[in-house]
């Protein structure tokens, strides 16, 4: 059974960055994409990024391009998420998904703040 297990989030100044890491339990195989959703208050969950198994492609919510970066780590398991310049508007609990085989695995959600 794959768990994913989100750190890093917390309350952070307009402007500023903050790297969330999901760390992954198990292995998956084949092809499989895993990225980050996020569900701001009162706000439906979003799509914010993600990076595929094989080719590492990445894919970017036009809200974020140019300020996040997705990236992954195979020795540790772990995939990050780099946010740059970030915005109130970027306030969100922030999950990690692993889409493997018509299966959706989340992690427990991060809380990010972005508040002066």
């Amino acid at each position: 059974q794959l768990q994913l297990v989100e750190s890093g989030g917390g309350l952070v100044q307009p402007g500023g960055s903050l790297r969330l890491s999901c760390a992954v339990s198990g292995s998956p195989f084949g092809y499989y994409v895993i990225g980050w959703f996020r569900q701001g208050p009162g706000k439906e969950r979003e799509g914010v990024s993600c990076i595929s198994s094989h080719d590492q492609r990445t894919v970017y919510a036009d809200s974020v391009k140019d300020r996040f970066t997705i990236s992954r780590d195979n020795a540790r398991n772990t995939v990050y998420l780099q946010m740059n310049s970030l915005k109130p508007e970027d306030t969100a609990v922030y999950y990690c998904n692993l889409h493997w085989f018509y299966n959706d695995y989340w992690g427990q959600g991060t809380q990010v703040t972005v508040s002066s």
